[in-house]
């Protein structure tokens, strides 16, 4: 499915699945061929119409999966369906994959303390992996500031092939196309609060709770005062889309 903003600039959805993205994410670091992996949902989908740099960030990344119940609808709604795939999902399958070809990873958020036990977490979780490095960048990071290219230096120090990022939207996805190009066969992953889920930093929503898909309400009535604006401002942009889904699916029947 393909979503369109501002100043022509268009992102699509090409991860059906966990297990394409996986696959493809194997494939790129055998070849030692770089990537960014975004994670697509309802926050970014409002930021995106709002922000241009993100968006053209954003359209610059290699793979991109659906990490939002109302992500997934709209691509039913296209003709064009995907899984759900959260980024917070992907933590541990991302650092199987690197251990099982001997790739070390870095990790880079914004605590070292939730870093450390992330780190130490997927240590036990995943026998065999390399964490080469573990690094918090000053708050608030500048995805294309002078800090920027020394984490880009780091990384290149560390040997890490593989590159996790807990920077939340939009740093961590503008500084990934940025170290993405600096890096040769390096690739990152936006994963948003997925490190600190592992490290005890943040509470995730209970399994039951996802199942019936509300993780995002009870992550709101969690933090009201923090996400209650953020949800209400990414619904109101769900009728526009949802029209865009259904021509889109107009069109794919047509064709077919």
């Amino acid at each position: 499915m393909q979503f369109r903003f501002p100043d022509e600039v268009t992102v699509g959805i090409n991860m059906k699945d966990a297990v394409s993205l996986l696959d493809a994410v194997r494939q790129r670091l055998a070849q030692g061929r770089g990537f960014a992996i975004a994670t697509l949902n309802v926050d970014h989908l409002q930021r995106l119409g709002q922000d241009g740099a993100f968006a053209r960030a954003y359209a610059g990344h290699d793979l991109i999966c659906a990490d939002g119940n109302p992500v997934v609808w709209l691509s039913k709604l296209a003709r064009q369906p995907v899984s759900l795939v959260p980024g917070s999902d992907l933590v541990v399958p991302l650092m199987e994959l690197a251990a099982s070809g001997g790739y070390p990873v870095a990790l880079i958020g914004s605590n070292d303390d939730s870093l450390e036990k992330a780190a130490a977490r997927l240590r036990e979780l995943v026998p065999g992996l390399q964490v080469a490095l573990t690094h918090a960048p000053g708050f608030p990071f500048d995805p294309q500031g002078p800090e920027a290219d020394e984490v880009i230096a780091a990384i290149r120090r560390s040997g890490a092939r593989l590159c996790l990022l807990a920077l939340g939207a939009p740093r961590q996805e503008r500084f990934a196309i940025r170290a993405r190009d600096g890096l040769d066969g390096v690739g990152f992953a936006s994963i948003g609060a997925g490190l600190d889920f592992l490290s005890g930093h943040q509470k995730r929503a209970p399994r039951l709770v996802r199942r019936v898909r509300m993780e995002w309400f009870w992550r709101m009535m969690s933090n009201p005062r923090r996400l209650a604006g953020r949800y209400a401002r990414g619904f109101t942009i769900l009728p526009g889309h949802a029209v865009e889904a259904i021509r889109q699916g107009r069109n794919a029947r047509r064709g077919s």
